[in-house]
């Protein structure tokens, strides 16, 4: 497993135990990311600015999802889902070195593991649709290795629109 996708998980794990427990973020930190990541201080650093971010973002990555779940009230989403929703909007939209589709891929895998035998669909299509949106937006500021083509996934989405 990749240090990043251990990191995530260790992320996700993080945002849930802050989100049941309420425990404070720095004992979340050290007891959830830095106790389980070990010497892996990239992995470790990733892991804490991913889950920060996260958490300081709930209520706008809410906000984008309830959007993109008609008829569907945000207390039904199985919380791993709604907790790897929100770390990939985040990653979208504040880590400008990690493509929107490694992002998506990553959710996805996780959501594999960690959650129901749909969730992977689930999450797969919202976040292709959140995607969309946020490059239509202009909402993406990506840059960096990985990152070509972002432009032709929007131009096509216009094209089908029309």
């Amino acid at each position: 497993m990749s240090s990043r996708r251990e990191a995530r998980e260790r992320a996700m794990q993080a945002v849930y135990a802050f989100t049941v427990g309420g425990d404070e973020a720095e004992h979340v930190i050290s007891t959830v990311i830095d106790s389980q990541l070990g010497t892996d201080k990239e992995a470790k650093a990733f892991a804490a600015k991913l889950f920060l971010k996260t958490v300081d973002i709930s209520d706008e990555a809410d906000a984008i999802v309830v959007r993109y779940t008609e008829n569907w009230e945000l207390s039904r989403i199985a919380l791993i889902d709604r907790i790897l929703l929100r770390i990939a909007i985040c990653e979208m939209l504040h880590f400008p070195d990690i493509p929107a589709k490694a992002t998506i891929n990553e959710a996805i895998e996780v959501a594999k593991r960690y959650s129901t035998p749909k969730s992977g669909q689930f999450i797969n299509g919202i976040l292709d649709a959140i995607l969309l949106d946020f490059q239509k937006e202009g909402r993406l500021k990506k840059a960096g290795r990985g990152l070509v083509g972002m432009e032709s996934i929007a131009k096509r989405s216009e094209q089908t629109e029309e």
